[in-house]
């Protein structure tokens, strides 16, 4: 597994365990082989993982987790876990977000994954009409500087935004974003805007909540007859790039792709993403060890010039998808933003 410096003395690697999918809108979740899964994922060199305080559920699994993995393991195999969690305060509570309130979900987090500092807490803001955000923002340093977090990122902000935290003093580690071969939007701004500022970027959707996969090749459009709301915001993605022959062409081309490596579409999906400039890491929703071999697969496939000229004719006839990063979901009106949920917060405590 390949790792990646994010700044001095602190390592990832280049796939990170994402954590929603533990969070049981997928079906229940036994514990005990959650933690067992998680160990096997550390064991294998993935010794990243990500969370939120709105996954139900999640953070204190990773925290049991982080427990066993010292008990079994030890406590320097332990030094090399990262756990990124979230702050997400709910929708409704940001015209009143005090200080306090930041620093009572932090407490709660620290508290869950059962350490004394969380190794980056990603901000994310859900309306920027709202004013509050640099303020959240700089409440965050705050807590950084009095020793409660060690770095500080954030999760779908836009270029501008993501300029205006870090301009103002606010150190951001990183930038989590929806990026995949069909969903491109942070290739618009956010890439160069990001580098400028020494902000790398930490990417989920990469396989479109399944989508690009070979389960998908050859399958009629399901419409958004789809079984879950991860797949209809992905179904929605593929609407707007140009449709489903257009998709299938482009699983065509990775399945090509996938047979000269010997691997499968979503890893080579992943693939492409973790090699594109400024990405530092990919982010694989997993809720087993049943993918761990081509999770692991994803930072050692190299993708030659060929390979990404073929995918890139396959989306040559592509739209593009309108706005920065997360603009499209903000619009809380809109096709995309409709599906979302954004007072989570309450129901995660």
């Amino acid at each position: 597994m390949q790792r990646i410096a994010l700044a001095p003395g602190y390592e990832i690697s280049r796939v990170i365990r994402g954590g929603w999918q533990m969070a049981g809108g997928h079906g229940a979740i036994d514990h005990t082989t959650a933690i067992a899964d998680m160990i096997a994922f550390a064991d294998a060199g993935i010794t990243t993982f990500d969370c939120a305080d709105i996954y139900t559920g999640v953070e204190e699994l990773i925290g049991a987790f982080r427990q066993a993995y010292a008990s079994q393991r030890g406590t320097e195999a332990l030094a090399r876990i990262r756990v990124h969690t979230k702050y997400v305060p709910d929708l409704d509570l940001l015209p009143t977000l005090s200080r306090v309130d930041v620093e009572r979900v932090i407490d709660r987090s620290l508290l869950r994954l059962g350490t004394d500092r969380l190794d980056l807490v990603q901000f994310h803001w859900w309306d920027y009409a709202v004013p509050g955000a640099l303020q959240a923002a700089h409440w965050l340093d705050e807590l950084r500087r009095a020793g409660k977090i060690v770095h500080v990122g954030g999760t779908n902000f836009d270029t501008e935004h993501l300029g205006e935290i870090v301009d103002s003093g606010v150190p951001l580690l990183s930038m989590q974003v929806q990026y995949s071969l069909l969903d491109r939007r942070p290739e618009t701004a956010m890439t160069a805007a990001a580098a400028l500022r020494g902000v790398s970027l930490l990417c989920y959707g990469t396989v479109a909540g399944g989508f690009l996969g070979d389960r998908w090749l050859g399958a009629a459009d399901p419409g958004q007859d789809v079984e879950n709301r991860s797949l209809t915001k992905y179904k929605l993605i593929i609407d707007d790039l140009g449709g489903w022959d257009l998709f299938q062409g482009l699983l065509a081309a990775l399945r090509r792709v996938a047979d000269r490596h010997g691997s499968d579409i979503a890893t080579v999906a992943s693939a492409a993403v973790l090699a594109r400039p400024g990405v530092a890491a990919v982010i694989v929703g997993a809720r087993n060890r049943s993918h761990l071999g081509a999770n692991i697969a994803v930072s050692d496939l190299a993708l030659g010039a060929p390979d990404l000229a073929e995918i890139e004719a396959a989306l040559s006839g592509a739209w593009a998808l309108d706005g920065d990063v997360y603009t499209l979901e903000r619009d809380r009106a809109g096709r995309h933003g409709s599906i979302m949920k954004y007072n989570l917060s309450r129901g995660a405590a």
